[in-house]
């Protein structure tokens, strides 16, 4: 379970914690741009109770991870299921979308100048990260994991601060993924779709990060 603070910046946060995002948006919380705020500050210039939105996200990180399998293996395939096949699939078909709205809404105050660019950037560090597990990470860990492991998991980690600071431009770029009244069908489907694969390449990290890596200790064995 990921403990939450209000001295954690509402960056930190987002970035972490699956349906954080979300709950940010949904609460007019900018954590983005103004994400080194702490929790307290940013509740409190959003009219909210600090403690009330910190036992929301409280619950958040209770809720986090409880439906992914206990077993390692069955944890593994989940991921690549449910999240390597998905990544691949849905950047397929956002890029594309992505570089139309930028092409037709150019002109539009809240087009997502840059949007296109930095979900190529993203593909492509999901591509060789997913491969990296696939092939040598994963591998390792269906077989118990040796003293050799802590290495691949010190780089995938690295590797997903990297998806991070993407995901944060991708926020950026897109004013929070807010629609401007009246947008078209192809730029209400672009962020919906972005919607969830932000929320699921969190989720998908956090899966990693807070519950299968920690499964093997430092000398390589779950």
């Amino acid at each position: 379970m990921m403990p939450i603070s209000l001295d954690m910046t509402v960056r930190t946060i987002a970035a972490d914690l699956p349906g954080a995002a979300e709950l940010f948006r949904r609460a007019g919380i900018n954590f983005c741009c103004d994400g080194h705020v702490r929790l307290a500050e940013a509740a409190l210039a959003a009219g909210l109770l600090p403690d009330s939105l910190l036992g929301d996200l409280q619950e958040l990180a209770n809720a986090a991870g409880r439906d992914a399998p206990e077993d390692t293996a069955a944890l593994i395939d989940h991921i690549l299921f449910r999240y390597h096949d998905t990544h691949r699939a849905e950047l397929e078909w956002l890029i594309p979308l992505a570089q139309k709205v930028e092409r037709v809404h150019g002109g539009h105050d809240m087009a997502p100048a840059g949007l296109s660019d930095t979900l190529i950037a993203l593909r492509d560090e999901l591509t060789g990260h997913m491969a990296r597990e696939e092939q040598v990470l994963f591998p390792m860990m269906r077989r118990g994991g040796t003293e050799m492991i802590a290495h691949p998991i010190q780089q995938m980690r690295h590797e997903h601060d990297g998806a991070a600071r993407l995901l944060k431009s991708v926020e950026h770029v897109t004013h929070s993924l807010s629609l401007p009244e009246g947008a078209c069908g192809s730029w209400t489907a672009l962020y919906t779709g972005l919607r969830k694969f932000v929320d699921d390449l969190v989720t998908h990290m956090y899966l990693e990060n807070s519950v299968l890596f920690p499964r093997f200790d430092a000398a390589g064995r779950a």
